[in-house]
């Protein structure tokens, strides 16, 4: 017999064995969950205990949902079955149970970010009332750093205005992250600002403002693009600067994940020296009672 709870703020051990039964198994790869990362999660991405769900096999959990909340909505972060109780319904049931929860409380909206080359997952959502908002896309940019170069093509790009330092709250203060922007939740304003302590960040300055700008963080062998925009009509100029000027720095893989197609246009990108590797769907809902 089944049976299925909210959780408290006190559950974080019960979410990070549940994570580890049950998404790991699906994604062997990944590190396992500990309980300093899920409370990574819970600054980083605003997971709330009390919008995530376990599902219970006598002591033992078979099913978890993750939500994290804003006031623009719900992100279905996380959710997985076991693979010993898949196609029984659990992530249904997790998915109807919340729904009717912020139907009465809210926030009303609810979204999903889910790689497409995961069937099941995307059938589930889809079966769930999900309707597809958005295609999400991974772009990467590999190439030799120029700081292994040599001669005049090693220099940076130039173009006019100076290259200088520049922070998360620097661009908040001039209101250039605005939370109007389509971008993923990983990336968002509120992500970008609980992150702000380890997020490095160029930008093109003239003597009046602020040209373009560049956040990112280092992550592995790579370095994680979180944010970047040109308030110039440039054909892309002095955003190309800035990841020159990473490149000097020794930097040759770029990551740039879940693009929407309103943040930057596959063309800009393409002159930017970046490519597609991967697609994410964005699901959205409203929450309704069962």
């Amino acid at each position: 017999m089944s049976s299925y709870r909210f959780c408290r703020t006190d559950d974080v051990s019960l979410l990070v064995d549940a994570l580890n039964r049950c998404w790991s198994p699906h994604f062997p790869g990944e590190p396992a969950v500990t309980a300093e990362s899920f409370k990574r999660s819970i600054r980083d991405l605003q997971v709330w205990c009390s919008s995530c769900m376990v599902a219970f096999a006598g002591p033992d959990p078979i099913a978890v949902l993750i939500g994290a909340k804003r006031p623009s909505g719900t992100l279905i972060h996380k959710v997985a079955v076991h693979p010993d109780h898949l196609r029984q319904g659990h992530g249904r049931h997790l998915l109807t149970s919340l729904s009717s929860k912020l139907a009465i409380l809210g926030p009303p909206k609810m979204f999903t970010e889910i790689p497409e080359a995961l069937t099941p997952a995307n059938e589930l959502f889809a079966a769930c009332g999900y309707v597809q908002e958005a295609i999400l896309t991974d772009y990467v940019f590999e190439g030799p750093a120029l700081s292994e170069q040599r001669g005049d093509e090693a220099a940076p790009l130039r173009v006019e205005g100076f290259v200088i330092p520049v922070t998360v709250d620097d661009l908040v203060a001039n209101g250039l992250l605005g939370d109007d922007r389509k971008v993923c939740w990983e990336r968002s304003i509120e992500t970008l600002t609980a992150r702000k302590d380890e997020i490095a960040g160029l930008a093109v300055a003239s003597d009046e403002r602020i040209e373009a700008y560049l956040l990112y963080a280092k992550g592995g062998d790579a370095i994680e693009i979180l944010s970047m925009g040109s308030f110039i009509e440039d054909e892309g100029a002095r955003l190309k600067q800035l990841l020159s000027q990473l490149r000097v720095q020794g930097a040759s893989h770029f990551r740039l994940p879940k693009v929407h197609p309103a943040e930057f246009p596959m063309a800009l990108m393409d002159v930017l020296g970046f490519r597609p590797a991967g697609v994410h769907v964005l699901y959205a809902a409203k929450a309704r009672s069962a």
